[in-house]
């Protein structure tokens, strides 16, 4: 039996198989004659890890699918999923397919092995460090021992932050930074292994609360757990499918196979399980290739006929949940041709619908409705875009707004007890799993990594959630020959690429160094890329560049995670910090003469768009319910979006309302709010999916106070685009791209409180690392 090595276990960075050569650190196999670079995916990479200790000798099946899917029971489709795209890989180039199915040999009954040689290939010090990033082919590099630094653990981040709570955490820091030191002066005295590739890792043992319960291929998501927990539905797709067609699925929380429990059209996209309170019937949302949207019921056993309860034809927001007694289903507001009242009250048997009485203001969008386990209470997302958490009673009344984030909400679930609400939120590159104390309302990280949607049983305390790792890159795209290349090659997730008005230079955020930060390069130099020291960039918004391309405007966070507006000069790194009044500002954009629009939230869920005068930062104009903004200063125009309706607004530079004119009553979607750019030229670019093409841009002219179609083009019919950040001008594209994408479902006790403090405590240390 194949031993897995010691996470202490010194590795190389790169190795040579045969005439191919592997970058460890990237993922990425590059073979003579191919045009580039092939990347797999991380378990693949797991896998040939495995394979490259064991020099020849057979590995086997079990071995492979217990090292490098640990706390699963996956399927042996997975591995053979990994073996055949290493074989693809290494088939690259002038070798050809077949002789890619030679690096591997399957061994009938028994596992796999490589059959050429392997090489560990490291920088000579006498001869130099080659590029970051550059291919170690030259005979000058020969193959020695490499140390690999133990990798950090991932950072954890909070949401609340006190000023004393830093003094304690710079001592224990202190304490750590000591302590720390000597041990690695201890392994820095080590004598390094004779035999690089023997010493090759497998993957480090992972310690962590929850199991992935799914493994399959592709995204896994809207997971609803039955009242006891014995069991998941979840929505099923493969990525690679173009129509994104996609399944109810259910299957046991002990990772058994999952069974099919929709039988969707060809095209059609099933999503939004349910699960009744007595375990009996799963509701679920159906959109159709033609259009049609509609709530569907099913037996949980899945004997029987799905049964229609509802239309929701026209929607691009729709949510629902069961009654705890079972007698209806709760919906969020329907948007769609027509907008629908916000919280309602379906009864599946009678088909016949009743409001929520409660308060809430024109254009409110009342999102992912669920009573808490006393049923006292109805707890939902307000407005989503820049969404709070809010609960109402159940007999109606005044809403009371549980936290004040203005953030990014990714699913909620209310915790066994009825007193906290559990919630993904996106924060700096990735999505975390929080938990709100009703009565306080502070807010706490669980400590779950790169978590979302959660799903809690009242009953058993129990949780699944969707566990997503997506890997982001910026890429090129030529207008005119439609061709596309990688920039800034890293495996960190990179987004938001912003051109400066010339397009010499461009901005991104990426987590690539460890933490998240700002990065900045000349177009024309590689080896100009480096971070913006001291900028930790808020998400929500994409960073503004001047009319001269000097400065930029950017939302970060302060050490407490408080919004600021700071003002950057890329080439030399200096950063200010200006004096903004508005508590809450999300965005800023330069406009003309010395005024800066300045887009504000406030304490209800609401925003603001403020032209103030930099000079006396005296507000000169105001509109509300702005999402995102655009300032064209060659037409001395304000474009913007709005959080209660789709489209695209124009007013004039001084926000008087009797210029505004609506360009659009379609595009932008709200949904898709930041997934709009300006054009020097004055058109609108705007990136959105469609059946046929997962990232499509559409460009658009605004002539007589219209917004009209100009071109489209797909970028890429198979990947994902991020959700927000991208840039155009006259030659190209630049977008930030999923390089790889999935998803499965994860379950886990729910943490208790004090875990819950544990890991707020552990994200406050990383912080203070970040800050030092």
């Amino acid at each position: 039996m194949h031993e897995p090595m010691s996470s202490d276990a010194l590795a190389p960075a790169r190795l040579r198989l045969g005439d191919g050569v592997v970058d460890l650190a990237t993922r990425e196999i590059l073979m003579p004659g191919a045009r580039g670079a092939r990347r797999v995916t991380p378990k693949a990479i797991g896998v040939l890890r495995m394979l490259a200790r064991a020099q020849g000798a057979v590995v086997g099946r079990h071995d492979l699918l217990a090292e490098v899917w640990p706390d699963t029971l996956p399927t042996d489709d997975v591995l053979t999923q990994a073996i055949t795209q290493l074989r693809k890989a290494f088939g690259a180039g002038s070798v050809g397919a077949e002789a890619g199915k030679r690096y591997i040999e399957t061994i009938a009954k028994g596992g796999y092995r490589l059959t050429v040689p392997v090489e560990a290939l490291a920088p000579d010090p006498s001869q130099g460090v080659p590029p970051e990033g550059a291919w170690v082919t030259d005979p000058a590099f020969v193959a020695v021992p490499v140390p690999v630094p133990h990798e950090a653990p991932a950072p954890h981040r909070g949401v609340a932050l006190r000023r004393g709570v830093w003094l304690l955490a710079t001592a224990a820091l202190a304490l750590v930074a000591v302590v720390i030191g000597g041990l690695w002066a201890t392994l820095e005295s080590n004598h390094l292994a004779s035999d690089a590739v023997a010493a090759l890792p497998g993957p480090a043992p992972v310690n962590r609360p929850y199991r992935l319960i799914t493994s399959a291929v592709g995204f896994a998501l809207s997971p609803s757990l039955s009242p006891d927990a014995s069991m998941v539905a979840y929505a099923a797709s493969d990525e690679t499918d173009a129509t994104h067609q996609s399944a109810i699925l259910v299957q046991t929380t002990s990772s058994a196979v999952p069974r099919a429990l929709s039988r969707p059209p060809p095209g059609a996209r099933d999503d939004l399980p349910a699960w009744s309170p007595d375990g009996r019937e799963i509701a679920f949302a159906r959109w159709e290739v033609d259009g049609a949207c509609r709530v569907l019921l099913v037996a949980a056993t899945g004997v029987g006929d799905e049964r229609e309860i509802a239309r929701c034809d026209g929607s691009d927001l729709l949510s629902f949940d069961w009654l705890p007694d079972g007698s209806g289903l709760l919906f969020g507001t329907m948007t769609g041709v027509e907008e629908d009242a916000r919280l309602r009250i379906l009864d599946p048997v009678g088909g016949h619908w009743r409001d929520v009485d409660y308060a809430g203001a024109p254009g409110d969008i009342d999102f992912s409705p669920q009573v808490s386990p006393d049923g006292r209470w109805i707890g939902f997302i307000r407005n989503p875009q820049m969404g709070d958490l809010w609960r109402v009673p159940v007999a109606g009344g005044a809403p009371q707004q549980v936290t004040r984030l203005g953030a990014e909400l990714r699913g909620w679930a209310w915790a066994p007890d009825g007193q906290a609400m559990i919630f993904g939120l996106r924060v700096d590159s990735e999505s975390r799993l929080y938990r709100a104390d009703i009565d306080s309302g502070a807010v706490v990280d669980l400590g779950i990594e790169d978590a979302q949607m959660p799903s809690i049983s009242p009953s058993t305390g129990m949780m699944a959630f969707v566990h997503r790792r997506p890997q982001f890159g910026i890429f090129q795209v030529e207008s005119t020959s439609g061709e596309w290349s990688r920039l800034f090659s890293s495996s960190g997730r990179d987004s938001q690429p912003t051109l400066s008005p010339d397009g010499g230079q461009m901005v991104f955020t990426s987590d690539r160094a460890g933490r998240f930060e700002l990065w900045w390069a000349r177009l024309d130099s590689d080896a100009s890329l480096r971070p913006i020291e001291g900028v930790r960039p808020d998400t929500r918004q994409a960073p503004a560049w001047s009319a001269d391309g000097r400065h930029l405007l950017i939302s970060a966070l302060d050490d407490g995670n408080a919004p600021m507006i700071l003002e950057v000069e890329p080439v030399s790194g200096r950063i200010s910090r200006l004096p903004v009044p508005g508590a809450r500002p999300a965005q800023a954009v330069y406009g003309p003469d010395g005024v800066l629009f300045v887009l504000e939230e406030d304490r209800e869920g609401g925003t603001s768009l403020v032209a103030y005068e930099r000079a006396t930062w005296q507000p000169r104009g105001r509109l509300d319910g702005v999402s995102q903004v655009r300032f064209d200063a060659a037409r001395n125009r304000v474009l913007y979006t709005r959080l209660d309706a789709s489209g695209l607004w124009e007013a004039p530079s001084s926000l008087e309302a009797d210029g505004i004119v609506r360009l659009s009553a379609a595009v932008p979607s709200r949904w898709r709010y930041r997934n709009w750019t300006l054009a020097a030229d004055g058109r609108v670019a705007y990136l959105d999916a469609s059946p046929a093409c997962w990232s499509r841009l559409s460009h658009y002219r605004i002539e007589d106070g219209v917004l009209n179609a100009d071109a489209a083009e797909c970028i890429d019919p198979m990947l994902r685009s991020a959700t927000n950040g991208f840039s155009v001008n006259a030659r190209s594209s630049y977008v930030s791209l999923a390089s790889e994408d999935g998803s499965g479902i994860g379950f886990m006790p729910l943490p208790s409180a004090r875990h819950a403090q544990w890991g707020f405590f552990k994200w406050l240390i990383s912080m203070k690392n970040k800050a030092s």
